[in-house]
């Protein structure tokens, strides 16, 4: 029996065989956050020399990129990259994904939207028939906190500030618990019109390309 950790090492050997075509010596890299993350920079190194270098989503997966010896772009720096790699906090059979539970969900989509492909991995735990069951983050300006917190009320959401807890870009992120989502492409559009939310964790109106899922199998590939 694989554990989680084996499961999610598995996902990140997976988009590492995806990206190797790719790896020329223009390419640049997109590179998520979280633990998954971790385990894809971590197999990234092995490969440093044959790509210019990655864009990190997060301060945290600069740092890690930096200290294995693998040049870390500005965004402002790049016009586009070949593919964007990232874990979910949840996925759906048309890869509609929750994101944020590492409080980078900002910086994700920014930095997902300038590559050609976003690749997912993840567990199979991930896996969901309907998006919702984990807490959907929003990062907010603070002095929008308890405005935007009134209207996830009314969607019908609970909506809990993320305490002690502050994003790259200095806001604040609530967690959005007991939504019922049945058209993510639409309440992400709904709340990213909301006056002083920054982003929605929904990740549907620019979903994955493609999942690739671990599970005791072996590699579940979607899209």
């Amino acid at each position: 029996m694989l554990s989680q950790q084996d499961l999610k090492q598995q996902a990140a050997d997976a988009a590492l065989t995806l990206i190797e075509p790719l790896l020329t010596a223009q390419a640049v890299i997109g590179v998520g956050t979280g633990s998954t993350a971790d385990l894809f920079i971590d197999g990234l190194a092995k490969y440093r020399g044959r790509f210019r270098g990655a864009v990190a989503s997060s301060e945290r997966s600069a740092k890690r990129l930096t200290a294995l010896g693998i040049l870390v772009l500005d965004l402002n720096e790049v016009e586009t990259m070949p593919v964007y790699v990232d874990g979910a906090d949840e996925i759906n059979s048309q890869l509609h994904m929750i994101k944020g539970g590492g409080g980078a969900l900002t910086r994700e989509k920014i930095v997902s939207s300038v590559a050609k492909q976003f690749v997912c991995i993840a567990d199979e735990s991930k896996l969901v028939d309907r998006l919702g069951q984990f807490p959907l983050p929003i990062e907010v300006l603070p002095m929008a906190r308890e405005a935007v917190a009134r209207i996830a009320k009314q969607l019908g959401g609970q909506p809990v500030l993320r305490q002690g807890f502050t994003t790259d870009n200095g806001n604040e992120i609530l967690d959005v618990h007991g939504l019922t989502i049945n058209n993510a492409p639409e309440l992400e559009r709904q709340l990213n019109n909301v006056p002083g939310v920054v982003t929605n964790g929904l990740f549907a109106l620019r979903p994955a390309e493609v999942a690739l899922l671990a599970t005791q199998q072996g590699i579940r590939r979607l899209g």
